[in-house]
C-alpha cells in the first residue's frame, strides 16, 4: 500500500479523480474533513497537514485548535486531488480541457503542436530530428505544459520527459542518453535539470532499461544538483541511484543512513540530527526493517504515533509500514514502544492490521489484532 510516486517537500500521495468527477461528492468530501476536525481524528490532521499549505508543519493540537472555514477544507480536497486551488478543480470539472484528461498518457494531454512533436522525437529516439526542433525553436527547452491532477509532474519541461516517470510507454529509445544529451546541449534552466534527476533517480523504467545511472551521471555533468534527488530515491526504494548520487557528492544525513542500514554513519548523525531527521529516519528504518535503529530512535524519544513526515509515505505511519512490508521485528519494537493499534492511514482508512492483512502478511495481522483486543 505504498506509492511509487516521487514525494518531495509538497509533493504528497493523491487521492486520483475518477474518470467522471462529481463536483456534489467532493464538496461532501470537504464538509465530511471538516467533521473529523471537529472530532479532532488523527488521520484528519494528518491530511490537513499534508494538502493545506498553512498547516504544513503545525502539530496535531495546533491544526485542531485552529477554526477550518469550508473554503479551506476544500483547499485540502482539491490539493489532495492534484489541484492547487478548489477553483481549479471546479474549472477542471466543468469545462474539461485535453490537458484534463487523467484517463489519457500525459503526452496525449499535451495541446501544443510543436511541444508534442519533441516529446514524439523523444520517445522515438530521433535524436538528430531533436536537435533541429530545438534550434529552429530555442524557446522550447524553457517551455513548461500543465498536466494537473497527479501529485508530480504536473508542470513539467521538455527534459522531465526523458525519464518516463510517470510511466507513458513503459519503454524507451535505445539512445535515452543520446536523446537526454541533444535537450541538454540547448541550455535548460538549473530546475529543469534537478528535476530532470528526480524522476531518474526514482524512475522504475530507467531503471529496468538499465540507464538509470548513465541519465544521473550525465545529468550531473552538465549541473543537476545530486542532493535535490537523494531523500526522494532513499523513500522509493531506488538504493542503486542513491549510491549513484552519493558517489557524485550527495551527502549522507541521518534519513539515508537509516534507509542503507548505515550503522557506524547512522550511530555518528544520531547525535546532531534535526527534529525533521529523526522523525524521517524512523520512517525509513521502520520501511527497510532495520530494527535495532527503530529501537535506538523510539528509546532517543522519537514518538511511535506520527504519521511519517512529508516525503516519506505521510499517508501511513511507521507501523503502518512496517506491517505492510512484513517486518515482523520491527513491528514488534513499535508495539513494545507504545505504537497505537487503531491509527487509521490517509487514503484508505485502514490500521496497520488491515495492512498487513492487504499484503498477506499473516502472522503480523494475528500478532496486531491480539495485541489490539488488549489495547
Amino acid at each position: 500500500m505504498r506509492t511509487r510516486a516521487l514525494e518531495r517537500k509538497f509533493v504528497m500521495p493523491v487521492r486520483r479523480l475518477p474518470a467522471n468527477p462529481n463536483l456534489d461528492h467532493l464538496k461532501h468530501q470537504a464538509k465530511d474533513l471538516l467533521r473529523d476536525h471537529a472530532a479532532r481524528l488523527p488521520w484528519a490532521a494528518q491530511k490537513i497537514r499534508e494538502f493545506h499549505p498553512r498547516f504544513e508543519k503545525a502539530a496535531d493540537a495546533e491544526i485542531f485548535s485552529a477554526t477550518l472555514r469550508l473554503s479551506e477544507a476544500q483547499l485540502t480536497i482539491a490539493r489532495e486531488s492534484g489541484f492547487p486551488s478548489w477553483a481549479r478543480l471546479k474549472r477542471h470539472i466543468e469545462m474539461p480541457t485535453l490537458a484534463g484528461r487523467l484517463d489519457l498518457p500525459h503526452h496525449e494531454r499535451i495541446e501544443d503542436a510543436t511541444f508534442r512533436r519533441a516529446v514524439d522525437l523523444i520517445d522515438a529516439g530521433k535524436a538528430v530530428d531533436l536537435r533541429a526542433l530545438l534550434k529552429e525553436h530555442p524557446g522550447l527547452v524553457h517551455q513548461h505544459v500543465r498536466l494537473e491532477g497527479g501529485n508530480y509532474f504536473q508542470s513539467p519541461t521538455l527534459l522531465e520527459f526523458v525519464a518516463e516517470n510517470p510511466v507513458r510507454h513503459g519503454k524507451l529509445p535505445a539512445n535515452i542518453v543520446e536523446v537526454t544529451r541533444a535537450i541538454l546541449e540547448a541550455g535548460p534552466d538549473q530546475s529543469s535539470k534537478n528535476e530532470t534527476l528526480a524522476l531518474v533517480a526514482t524512475g522504475t523504467v530507467v531503471r529496468l532499461f538499465k540507464v538509470q545511472i548513465p541519465l544521473i551521471d550525465l545529468l550531473c555533468e552538465y549541473g543537476a544538483e545530486v542532493g535535490h534527488p537523494a531523500r526522494a530515491a532513499a523513500v522509493l526504494d531506488e538504493h542503486d541511484s542513491l549510491r549513484a548520487l552519493i558517489r557524485l557528492g550527495a551527502k549522507v544525513d541521518l534519513p539515508i543512513a537509516a534507509a542503507l542500514g548505515m550503522t557506524a554513519e547512522f550511530d555518528r548523525l544520531l547525535k546532531t540530527a534535526s527534529a525533521e531527521d529523526r522523525h524521517l529516519a524512523l520512517a525509513l528504518a521502520a520501511q527497510y526493517n532495520h530494527a535495532d535503529m527503530v529501537r535506538t530512535l523510539l528509546e532517543a524519544g522519537e514518538d511511535p504515533n506520527r504519521y511519517n513526515p512529508l516525503g516519506g509515505h505521510s499517508h501511513g505511519t511507521a507501523l503502518h509500514q512496517a506491517a505492510g512490508s512484513g517486518h515482523e521485528a520491527v513491528v514488534r519494537v513499535m508495539v513494545e514502544h507504545g505504537a497505537r493499534l487503531d491509527l487509521k492511514d490517509v487514503l484508505w482508512h485502514a490500521t496497520p492490521a488491515d495492512w498487513a492483512a492487504h499484503e498477506g502478511k499473516t502472522e503480523i495481522e494475528a500478532y496486531l489484532r491480539a495485541k489490539a483486543k488488549k489495547q
